[in-house]
Formats: C-alpha cells, structure tokens, sequence
C-alpha cells in the first residue's frame, strides 16, 4: 500500500490538519491531489506552500454536505483515496449545537454513501478524543467508553460507528484516526480558536492570558506534523481498516503548565486570568497508543517544548 499515483482528495484540506496533510501528501507522489473545504475555517494562504510544491493541485469550495457536489468531484478526478478533515469544530457546537451535530454527521454519511456506491477505493477518517469525553481510566485506549460531554463530541462518536457500520455492513475499505489535542502553526487563532492559539494571541496583543477552570484540567497534546505522519501509515497498513487508533504523545500535561510554558517562551510577566470552566469541558485526557505503535509504528517525535516553540514563531 503506497500513495504515489493515486488520485487523492482531502476533504476540509485547507483547515489546520487538512492543509499539513496536502504539503505531506505532495512528498507521496500522487497523480492527482485535490481539495474539497467550504472554507469555514479553511484558508486560502495554508494552501501556499502545497500549491507551489504541486502547481497541478485543485480546490473546490464546497460544503462535504452537497452530495450531489461531493460526487462530481470525486468523479471528475477518479479519485482513489479520501482523507476526511471537514469537521465543525467543537466551540463552534457550544454556540450552535444542533447544526454543528447535523453538519458533521452528513459530511460522514455523505462519505459513507459514496463509498457504498464504489465511487473511491478507501476512506482514512478523522475523529477526536473528545468523543471519549473526560477519562474514566488512564491511560486511555480505543476500548475506552464514549462518554461524549458536547454536540461535536457527539457528532465525532456517531460518526465513527457511522463508518464501522458501513465497514462492517457493506465492505467499504475504512479506517479512522483519533487524534488527541493536535497543535502547531495554522490552527485557527479567531473565532472558534483553540487553547494554544488564543494564548499566543492575546499575550502578543498585550492581554494577560486566561485559564478557564483551575489549571488543573489535563489534555494530551501532539504536534500536527506527527499526526499527519501517522495517517500516512494508518493508509499503507491493511491492518488498520475497520480499527479506530488513537494518535497522540502519551503524555499528560496540565493546562496551567501549558499556559506557563507559552508565558516563558514570549516572555511573559502579566498574571494569569481564571474565568468559569467552559461548558462541557473535559476534565483528564491521557492517550493509550499502544495499539498505534502495534498496527503502524507510531512514535510521535516532536516534543510539546519543541513544539510551541514552531507554533510561537508561526504566531509571533
């Protein structure tokens, strides 16, 4: 199992991940490498680089949702594989919940359809660990109970059994990823922004940085470009089809020794704000990957020190 000459699209492909899987992708030699995102968060400038790597790159902008749309382009390009990063991330569904939930769950099932249909060979999907919602046991393998604390992490969960029906109903060539807390330069820093951006950016913007809950809540963080290194390994191992794998570092860290962490590398003085927890906010997150080093080898290389350290520069 291999990727060159393969006719590729990356759904949600100019979002945080999608866009580092399509420069990742480039390297693969694929005949063609397209892009599908409807540009929620997706931004023109994360393609830059893959455009200039791979001059021949095509991008659609259309929702995952249009099946009548999604079918085209997977037809027009023969595609072989897709990889499926079009998500409406998690603040988004503490604002608008039941279209968070509905648009995440008919991007799958859109996907799910055309599989079914033999319009592509094989689907590597994206969850989240925020369908595990917070940790009953540590570490935290696949067998862990769904125990989902928001709309997107419901979403997440019902879309992994929604794939693993499929796969076992019909034979559909599908494997799905489980990425922990993802980092690292291109996450959104706006609206909807996630912990590490946020802090970066009001610290640059000369605002002291804000911990909502006590500090104490824990999350497993791991660098984007191991992730998208992982999926490369999830797609050449048959092993993986039909398995759900959690890709992270296998570490726990505080989300106060994060946020210090951010304020030694910009040099920040300023005390830290504490505001109420955020609604449905998990409490522990520690990854099992055992299972990952089992099926692909995976071992995450990029250290959350290391780490920051290319996401403050992207940043600052």
């Amino acid at each position: 199992m291999n990727l060159k000459n393969k006719n590729i699209l990356v759904t949600g492909g100019a979002g945080f991940i999608g866009s580092h899987l399509v420069d990742r992708l480039v390297e693969e030699k694929p005949k063609r490498l397209v892009v599908q995102d409807n540009f929620f968060l997706g931004k023109e400038r994360n393609l830059k680089e893959a455009k200039e790597n791979f001059p021949s790159l095509r991008v659609y902008r259309a929702s995952l949702t249009n099946y009548k749309k999604t079918k085209q382009i997977i037809s027009e390009n023969d595609i072989d594989v897709i990889f499926n990063c079009a998500v409406i991330p998690l603040p988004t569904s503490l604002v608008k919940p039941e279209w968070a939930f509905n648009e995440n769950v008919e991007m799958t099932s859109n996907l799910c359809r055309l599989a079914r249909e033999k319009m592509f060979k094989t689907l590597i999907h994206f969850s989240s660990s925020e369908a595990y919602g917070t940790a009953q046991k540590i570490p935290m393998s696949e067998e862990h109970p769904l125990a989902p604390r928001t709309a997107y992490a419901a979403s997440k969960a019902a879309c992994d059994d929604l794939i693993l029906a499929y796969h076992n109903c019909f034979g559909i060539d599908a494997s799905i990823i489980r990425p922990f807390n993802t980092y690292g330069p291109r996450q959104n820093e706006k609206t909807y922004a996630a912990v590490i951006p946020l802090t970066i950016k009001r610290i640059e913007e000369g605002k002291s940085p804000v911990i909502y809950g006590d500090g104490l809540q824990t999350r497993d963080f791991i660098y984007v470009k191991d992730v998208v290194e992982a999926t490369i390994k999830v797609y050449n191992s048959k092993k993986t089809r039909g398995k759900i794998l959690n890709i992270a570092s296998g570490k726990e860290t505080k989300i106060m020794d994060l946020i210090k962490e951010i304020m030694r590398l910009l040099d920040c003085k300023k005390k830290i704000k504490f505001e109420a927890p955020r609604k449905g906010d998990v409490r522990r997150h520690c990854a099992d990957i055992s299972l990952a080093k089992r099926l692909i080898n995976f071992k995450p290389r990029i250290s959350l020190r290391e780490g920051l350290k290319e996401t403050v520069k992207c940043y600052s």
